[in-house]
């Protein structure tokens, strides 16, 4: 029997508890061995340390690292993770910025490590099928409708709200995630409005218009915030044979206004499959493509003061 690949998490927060651990525990071929976060927090009997450097001292055998600490800081620590041989899972959106992107995998592949800059809106269930049912057609219609209460969803996270935080971009580029791995046109961003409010440096709210060969005239985004009554996460697509509905996320499917069957075993069970398989493979996996949409929005786009939000 192969040992486990051993892992350890940088960031352990919200999603690193309610999604990364349950993941590589489910699985006989990975093993959490330890987790690093600035206040040494980690589940009940896996060691924590303050950073890599603690942790490499630390003589603990590690194969493989998982970053979801923010976006900002995740280019230093996957940088150290490759310094050390260790393959490197990011979590979305894999950095700040297309350079330092770049420069993670300029260094994995100098070192032979595998780089999986992982998208975990791509592994929801429905996404495959709609991608399976799209597959060459002709985009007639393209609508993101993606709102929530950051409120509920970010309590307390101020890095959101500061540069290199992606503000609403940060649940957003999960719906960009998925409408670049399903559609088979290369969107462009033909314009962007950015609702910034008066006390913050990231958008609140912001608004795409898509541009590109075979992409609708009015094909566009939403997203907001300031959501109140209930997510509201809906990419719908129509080409000539189908209108497809991708709902709460891609976790559901209307095809033609009908509820259809989903696959796979939910976001990070299949994202954790995926990152096993590249690493058995010795392959890595970095497609920038929502993150570029992002950037190019805030390159086109115009801002707006909006009022003040508060904590």
């Amino acid at each position: 029997m192969t040992a486990p690949l051993r892992i350890a998490i940088v960031g352990y927060g919200k999603i690193a508890a309610d999604q990364h651990v349950p993941a590589i525990a489910a699985r006989d071929d990975m093993a959490l061995v330890a987790c690093v976060s600035r206040r040494r927090a980690a589940p009940a009997g896996v060691p924590a340390f303050a950073d890599i450097a603690d942790l490499r001292a630390s003589g603990i055998a590690v194969d493989a690292v998982a970053l979801c600490n923010t976006p900002e800081d995740r280019p230093a620590t996957a940088h150290e993770a490759i310094a050390a041989g260790w393959h490197v899972l990011m979590e979305k959106p894999p950095a700040a910025t297309l350079g330092a992107v770049a420069g993670i995998g300029r260094a994995a592949r100098a070192a032979g490590v595998v780089l999986f800059a992982s998208w975990h809106s791509r592994f929801a269930p429905a996404v495959r099928r709609a991608a399976v049912l799209i597959g060459r057609d002709p985009i007639r219609s393209l609508a993101i409708d993606w709102r929530e209460d950051v409120r509920k969803w970010h309590p307390g996270q101020a890095w959101i709200w500061q540069p290199g935080g992606f503000g609403v971009f940060d649940p957003g580029i999960n719906a960009l995630s998925i409408i670049t791995a399903i559609l088979p046109v290369d969107l462009q961003v033909a314009g962007a409005t950015l609702s910034i409010p008066a006390d913050k440096q990231m958008p609140i709210a912001a608004e795409i218009a898509f541009a590109g060969v075979g992409v609708p005239a009015d094909a566009g985004a939403v997203f907001d915030w300031r959501e109140t009554a209930g997510e509201r996460w809906t990419i719908a697509v129509a080409t000539d044979r189908h209108a497809l509905e991708l709902l709460d996320g891609g976790a559901r499917l209307l095809v033609d206004g009908e509820e259809a069957g989903t696959d796979g075993p939910g976001e990070y069970p299949a994202l954790y499959a995926r990152f096993a398989e590249l690493v058995a493979a010795g392959e890595s996996e970095v497609d920038v493509a929502p993150l570029r949409i992002v950037a190019d929005a805030f390159t086109v786009g115009g801002r707006v003061t909006v009022e003040a939000f508060g904590d």
